[in-house]
């Protein structure tokens, strides 16, 4: 049975630090968890980033089937955790197991099709341009494209996935099987299950005889750890998962560097919904139902909650603002994963009830130390235009409710949005059609659009999008889930007029190396 220690993990060795510690704080009591964590030092950093840069070369041009070794072996062991595992995230977290579980499941999966993208070698995304030296009036060159890794990326572990999101998440897993050392930089929430899935990755590299530089993971309380990781030389790009806060002040950091680097940040969203008039009359109850359920999982702690919903007044506008009442203000209190979520959530409820608009709260009786009540506010267009704050995420389980005089008063809402991660219309009969300037908008300001359904349930697979146009996420250009999230960790390089011998394998053309690209 694993046994936790507050280590780190820097470059294969395993350290537990001395100096001030901090402690993960079961949400359930408030009582602090064993271990203690000690923030990294500064000569800890250092060398986890010296490891990185000098296992980058070896790692980047290591072959795809042992890099997809890696990630089945790290899936392997986090399943081979079994209840140790699953005890301290609920811990940690104040998740129930079968969510627990749930989101194993879904980092173990993660992890395995990102085996099958690196062992596909299909990211590469080559291209052959052959040259004409008989070309008229000027020779044509020979050109071979290809993508290469990034080099050393930084991933921050997220609050409210203490497994998908984390670190052995989408954002490691994706950089690992282009070739990409990791060093992860743990959420002080849950420091515990960073550490059991930390080791796992450590062995893993271990027993496949690879660099140990390829993965590190530090603690760190303070602003300073993150900061420090971000600035330094050697590291080529940023995950991130949290906050708008936070995400931001991770990509101006970045852009201060000497060399600058990209942050790919995902930050949250209010996920719009609209349900439009032949749906409101028709099933306006049931889609009222459905949306409270998705904005109550999980105290409203996932990016993709439903946080402002609109609609043209009347068409059994009220019927449906009812059932939304009843369903959000009659549902149970329940814990947020860390205290900071609880205090950020009270401190936007006090927030939006200085301004001009109806807050509701729930009356439940809190029993855990982080409980929340859920809320459901009710504004007007005005309110919405007069106040950008209304505008944007509420986090936690809170919803903001608009019935619009008119369709015009629709559209021009949705016009006047920032970027979110997805926007879900309800419609029947012809309520697309004939509201198809509103879907217009309202693609033009999500990463993702859904149909008569729910934001929440990010389908891990090639098609899907998690991002969005600013401040969604920092690059509307990559999605942070599914296999294409591997271009955040790769740049194009082009070879012009080169010999076979200083071309990379999966460019050369020459009898026996097997490669039939043509161009």
């Amino acid at each position: 049975m694993a046994v936790l220690e507050g280590a780190h993990f820097v470059a294969g060795r395993r350290e537990v630090a001395g100096g001030e510690r901090f402690h993960a704080i079961d949400p359930r009591t408030g009582a602090e968890l064993a271990p203690g964590f000690a923030e990294a030092s500064e000569e800890q950093i250092e060398r986890a980033c010296a490891a990185a840069a000098q296992a980058d070369a070896a790692f980047a041009a290591s072959a795809p089937t042992e890099r997809a070794e890696l990630l089945r072996a790290i899936a392997d062991g986090i399943e081979g955790l079994g209840e140790t595992l699953v005890d301290r995230v609920a811990a940690e977290t104040a998740l129930p197991p079968q969510r627990v579980l749930a989101e194993r499941g879904r980092t173990c999966t993660q992890l395995r099709q990102f085996a099958d993208v690196a062992e596909q070698d299909a990211w590469i995304e080559a291209s052959i341009d052959r040259g004409d030296p008989e070309r008229q009036p000027l020779p044509k060159p020979d050109l071979r494209r290809m993508n290469v890794p990034l080099g050393p990326v930084v991933v921050f572990g997220a609050s409210n996935f203490p497994l998908a999101y984390s670190v052995a998440g989408g954002d490691t897993a994706s950089a690992l099987a282009v070739g990409c050392p990791v060093i992860v930089k743990a959420h002080p929430a849950h420091p515990g299950t960073s550490e059991l899935v930390g080791d796992v990755i450590r062995v893993a590299v271990e027993r496949l005889d690879l660099s140990a530089g390829v993965f590190s993971l530090l603690h760190g309380r303070s602003h300073a750890t993150g900061a420090a990781l971000v600035r330094h030389p050697v590291v080529k790009a940023v995950g991130f998962t949290g906050s708008h806060l936070g995400g931001r002040a991770l990509c101006d950091l970045a852009a201060t560097r000497p060399e600058p680097i990209p942050v790919f940040a995902e930050m949250g969203s209010a996920n719009p919904v609209v349900v439009l008039p032949n749906a409101l009359r028709g099933r306006g109850v049931a889609i009222a139902e459905q949306l409270a359920a998705s904005s109550l999982l999980a105290q409203g702690q996932f990016c993709t909650s439903p946080g402002l919903v609109l609609w043209v007044d009347g068409h059994g506008g009220e019927a449906f603002r009812r059932t939304l009442r009843e369903r959000m203000l009659g549902a149970e209190a329940g814990p947020t994963v860390h205290p900071t979520i609880r205090a950020g959530y009270e401190r936007t409820l006090q927030e939006v009830e200085s301004l001009p608009i109806e807050v509701a709260r729930g009356t439940a009786k809190a029993s855990a130390a982080t409980d929340v009540c859920p809320a459901l506010l009710s504004a007007t267009p005005a309110d919405l235009f007069a106040n950008p704050r209304l505008r944007h995420e509420l986090y936690g389980p809170a919803m903001l409710t608009v019935a619009c005089p008119s369709a015009a008063d629709l559209l021009s809402i949705v016009e006047a949005l920032d970027g979110h991660l997805t926007g879900t219309v309800h419609g029947d009969g012809d309520d697309f059609t004939s509201h198809a300037p509103l879907i217009a908008a309202l693609r033009r300001k999500v990463g993702r659009l859904i149909a008569n359904g729910v934001p929440t349930g990010v389908e891990v697979c090639p098609s899907m999008v998690h991002g969005g146009p600013y401040p969604a996420a920092s690059d509307p250009r990559f999605s942070a889930v599914g296999s294409t999230s591997v271009r955040r960790w790769v740049r194009p390089v082009c070879w012009q007029d080169c010999p076979p011998d200083l071309l990379p394998p999966q460019l050369r053309t020459e009898p026996g190396t097997n490669n039939n690209l043509t161009g």
